[in-house]
């Protein structure tokens, strides 16, 4: 049965704010699907064995994050929001990473491209075993982790950056301001709706590189 009650002690989230944050990425999940089909094929007429791949997993961590988080958002059994609960967490490393599968193994092509690869990838699989163990202990180092993987590219990656047409930069570059913005929310849990907020500035940073990686990353050559 349905309590109301006890699900917000768990998340400190009402019922109302569960509906909202259900639907936000409800809808993030259909875009995800709908994106992942619409790269794939483009990566097929317009890019190589490389860009197939890149455009896949680049897909599949949208898909995750958005399925996971509705999941967990809309369910309703305690027992069951709690396992999503934790997924919904990990997803955000698995987001994250799948967005740099583009740039270091599409884009980049080189060993600075692995180096970037290999170390949001350890950071992805410490940041997912941390949050298995124990969610509320680990969860500023949650913050610092989502941090540092989300801006590594700016360190590793930069003469690439610069090398990109300005469109793709800005695109780029407001994706990661809304996610970074976004965590400010992800952290608040009052007011009403805070987390709500975040589902949105998810939505609109995954949109707008979502665009960046589709026209400036899978094609090969350039």
């Amino acid at each position: 049965m349905f309590n109301a009650e006890e699900i917000k002690k768990m998340n400190n989230q009402s019922m109302g704010e569960e509906i909202a944050n259900s639907i936000s990425h409800g809808i993030g999940a259909l875009l995800a699907i709908a994106g992942t089909v619409v790269a794939i094929v483009y990566a097929c007429l317009h890019g190589d064995a490389r860009s197939i791949v890149s455009a896949s997993l680049y897909g599949a961590g949208l898909i995750i994050l958005y399925m996971a988080s509705t999941l967990y958002h809309s369910i309703s059994n305690l027992k069951a929001k709690r396992v999503f609960r934790i997924l919904d967490h990990c997803s955000i490393y698995i987001l994250i990473f799948s967005s740099y599968i583009p740039v270091s193994l599409s884009l980049m092509r080189g060993t600075a491209g692995w180096v970037l690869f290999g170390i949001n990838a350890g950071c992805t699989v410490l940041g997912v075993t941390l949050t298995a163990i124990n969610m509320k202990k680990f969860h500023k180092l949650a913050m610092v982790l989502y941090l540092l993987m989300g801006w590594s590219i700016v360190f590793l990656g930069l003469p690439t950056l610069i090398s990109l047409p300005k469109t793709a930069i800005w695109l780029l570059l407001l994706g990661g301001l809304c996610y970074t913005g976004g965590i400010a929310f992800f952290a608040m849990k009052k007011p009403k709706y805070m987390h709500s907020i975040w589902h949105l500035f998810v939505l609109a940073g995954s949109i707008l590189q979502y665009f960046a990686f589709l026209f400036y990353a899978l094609p090969y050559p350039r």
